[in-house]
């Protein structure tokens, strides 16, 4: 134990000295660097996907689900989305070192806010090794080390991933300190990671709810919360109808296992008796099953009734709970109470009742007449996102490139002193 303690303290002390040499890095230094990775990425293929296969054995000996094997594999296609990702990072705006709000004083100070890293981002993740290359690659240009801890099945992927980039750092003059992951599967490694306050400035948690849970429980150092996605969609009574089903089923059935697919639908009562047998009907031809209050059933019987367990229910599947609200007050009322701050939208012609909702409702993301499946980094003009926050500190919703910095204070006098 004092050894795995001993281990992880030391990486997290390396990758605090790497981040400081990676504020200097200049923008071509940078872009440089991630496009050598995607080179050598290529270059190494053959590696990476050997050490892939041990993972996807042992997977396979352990019973992993298909989806899960899939999830695992690093296939040539996703191979080329890692390179093609790395390319498109480069392409992106690079915050380090922006300078705004500069202002004089009365006292001729001049004072403005420069944009700067981070530090050193802890990370833990399940299952999919690509998060690997992806986390790394937004760090990086954004000015950041990146310690890593992902899952034991992906173990052998992981760390062939790591050596790759590594090298790649080598190369360019980069030291590898700031590229590093974790080389155990032993779960103690998570709470030692989780108590170097003094070297990890932020801990970004991504898969299950438990995970998270687990993370912002033990963890000693700030970390990004994105518990669940409930993500809700209140059609109005001003709501243009052909607009609706469109957006209801892309947000629950293009891709219902994400965190920003839909989950409930809230339909003003005035459009409910008009309305809700044309969308039962739409969405059963989608293969989903609607679990709805009584008023619902009682408009079409064919709803399954919705236990008192289903509302606010992260189902990552065909199933979506619908509910007949009296109006935008009791719709406001339900999302307080089961939503989860993730993206919460409005169907409506009526540009006061939008207003008022963009206005009222606390979510990271809302949305007026448009699917919840936007709710992404790369949908909302970040390029890319390392994770969604729903809290508030420091950032809230898709986090790319300019969440993963923070800005100071800077100032410049001529002498001047305090009176």
């Amino acid at each position: 134990m004092s050894n795995l303690a001993d281990d992880i303290k030391d990486m997290a002390r390396r990758a605090k000295k790497a981040a400081r040499t990676l504020v200097s890095l200049s923008t071509e230094a940078k872009n440089n660097v991630l496009l050598h990775m995607a080179d050598t990425i290529d270059a190494k293929r053959a590696f990476i996907q050997s050490e892939n296969q041990k993972d996807l054995t042992a997977g396979r000996e352990k019973g992993l689900s298909a989806a899960m094997l899939d999830r695992l594999e690093l296939s040539d296609t996703v191979i080329d989305s890692m390179m093609n990702g790395l390319r498109e990072v480069t392409a992106l705006t690079d915050p380090v070192g922006a300078i705004d709000n500069m202002a004089k004083r009365p006292n001729g100070l001049m004072v403005g806010r420069m944009r700067i890293p981070l530090g050193v981002i802890g990370m833990i993740y399940e299952s999919r090794p690509n998060v690997t290359v992806d986390a790394a690659a937004l760090c990086l240009k954004a000015g950041n080390a990146i310690v890593l801890r992902g899952g034991s099945e992906a173990i052998h992927s992981n760390m062939a991933l790591a050596a790759v980039l590594q090298e790649a750092l080598q190369s360019q003059g980069i030291t590898a300190d700031a590229i590093q992951v974790i080389p155990v599967t032993d779960r103690e490694a998570v709470n030692v990671m989780l108590a170097q306050e003094e070297y990890l400035d932020l801990i970004i948690p991504r898969g299950g709810e438990g995970l998270i849970r687990f993370v912002s429980e033990t963890s000693r150092i700030p970390v990004l919360k994105h518990y669940k996605g409930v993500c809700h969609i209140y059609v109005d009574k001003d709501a243009d109808l052909a607009k609706a089903t469109p957006i209801i089923i892309n947000s629950k059935a293009q891709r219902p296992g994400v965190c920003n697919a839909l989950e409930g639908v809230l339909i003003h009562k005035d459009i409910a008796e008009e309305y809700l047998p044309e969308l039962f009907a739409a969405l059963s031809s989608e293969g989903v099953t609607l679990l709805g209050c009584k008023e619902s059933v009682r408009i079409v019987s064919d709803i399954t009734p919705a236990m008192e367990s289903d509302w606010g229910t992260e189902f990552l599947d065909l199933r979506l709970v619908v509910k007949v609200v009296e109006d935008i007050e009791e719709a406001f009322s339900y999302i307080d109470e089961y939503g989860s701050q993730h993206t919460d939208n409005i169907i409506t012609e009526n540009y006061t009742t939008a207003q008022r909702f963009v206005a009222e409702v606390d979510a990271s993301a809302v949305m007026v007449n448009a699917s919840t499946r936007f709710n992404d980094g790369g949908q909302l003009g970040l390029g890319a996102e390392i994770g969604i926050s729903t809290t508030k500190l420091h950032a809230y919703g898709p986090m790319g490139l300019e969440e993963l910095t923070t800005k100071k204070f800077i100032v410049y006098g001529q002498g001047q002193v305090r009176v």
